[in-house]
């Protein structure tokens, strides 16, 4: 698999955040997710996508 898929848990883990947190960044669409099932799962790089441009805006 060329992508790993992160679930809800594990990307509030990565980041240090709360559920809700993780849900609004889903919401506002600032996190790209994908949806199986009933499953919501974010792409690794996706996450990483979204750590490299916070990063950049606080530079």
């Amino acid at each position: 698999m060329a992508d790993e898929l992160l679930t809800v848990p594990e990307v509030m883990a990565r980041l240090k955040v709360g559920r809700s947190t993780v849900y609004d960044l889903i919401r506002s669409r600032r996190l790209p997710s994908i949806t199986i099932g009933r499953a919501r799962r974010v792409p690794a790089a996706a996450l990483r996508d979204f750590i490299d441009h916070q990063i950049a805006e606080a530079a």
